[in-house]
């Protein structure tokens, strides 16, 4: 993945690429975490669909978010297989050992519903946004500089180690490493010390790299000079539209709040 890949569509026309990037985010955070807090499941089916709706108005493609949603969704993949097989007393089929349970089910669609969710708006957030303008509009809204800092410098060096990472596997696979086509099972101890040293090689090289770029940056003035001003894409009014966008998404998650508190009750 380049070091662009998030930024790809940035500069796109939509109703969502010209929402305000300080109430955007605001909104979005908001909408997210009125998602997390939903625990009936007849309100997952609004949330996938308020999210859609909010993807289609971004004019992303359906590319950009199927890519992304890959790697996270491995993480969650356990859960969808284990929790319907494994949790609850409610059994509604049964195919020798296997069997399917009301209450696991239950649980795996609103883990999957909350994820997909809440995952789709980030990256409607990032796919509509330079990375750059969100963090001037993060430290709009208070976010310390350090912490900005912090953000930048691991978005832009993490796609250094990753470049970092493949040069060390290529140099490996040159003098050998690999060619005997050694399953996962059947990995020798020679094979995992060879990984631990690729792992601390590229620590180390890591290390190295921010001790580097922390030097140069002291050398250049970072931490003595006064602070930066926030961008003007980030501190530029809100036009009506920015403003009718925010209502809208707030109103939705302040009626997801509502409408779980009165399932609760």
């Amino acid at each position: 993945m380049g070091a662009t890949s998030l930024d790809t569509y940035v500069h796109r026309e939509s109703v969502i690429h010209r929402w305000s990037p300080r109430l955007k985010l605001v909104s979005l955070g908001v909408l997210m975490f009125a998602f997390a807090t939903v625990h009936d499941l007849a309100l997952v089916p609004w949330m996938l669909g308020l999210a859609a709706a909010l993807y289609l108005l971004s004019g992303l493609p359906l590319a950009f978010l199927r890519q992304r949603l890959s790697y996270p969704g491995l993480f969650i993949l356990a859960l969808v297989v284990v929790l319907p097989l494994t949790v609850g007393d409610t059994v509604l089929a049964q195919w020798g050992w296997l069997t399917l349970r009301q209450e696991g089910l239950m649980a795996t669609l609103l883990i999957v519903g909350r994820f997909l969710s809440i995952l789709t708006l980030g990256f409607i957030l990032l796919g509509t946004t330079p990375f750059l303008t969100l963090l001037h509009a993060m430290r709009s809204l208070g976010l310390p500089t350090i912490l900005a800092d912090m953000t930048l410098l691991s978005y832009r060096y993490l796609f250094e180690i990753a470049a970092m990472l493949a040069t060390m596997q290529q140099a490996m696979r040159l003098r050998g490493f690999g060619q005997k086509r050694q399953r996962w099972l059947r990995i020798n101890r020679q094979t995992m010390e060879q990984l631990a040293m690729l792992a601390g090689n590229l620590l180390i090289r890591s290390y190295e790299q921010s001790d580097r770029v922390y030097r140069a940056m002291r050398l250049r003035g970072y931490g003595y000079g006064t602070k930066s001003a926030v961008g003007q894409s980030a501190a530029a009014q809100p036009c009506a539209l920015s403003w009718g966008l925010t209502g809208v998404v707030l109103a939705a998650a302040i009626a997801f709040v509502i409408a779980e508190l009165g399932w609760l009750r």
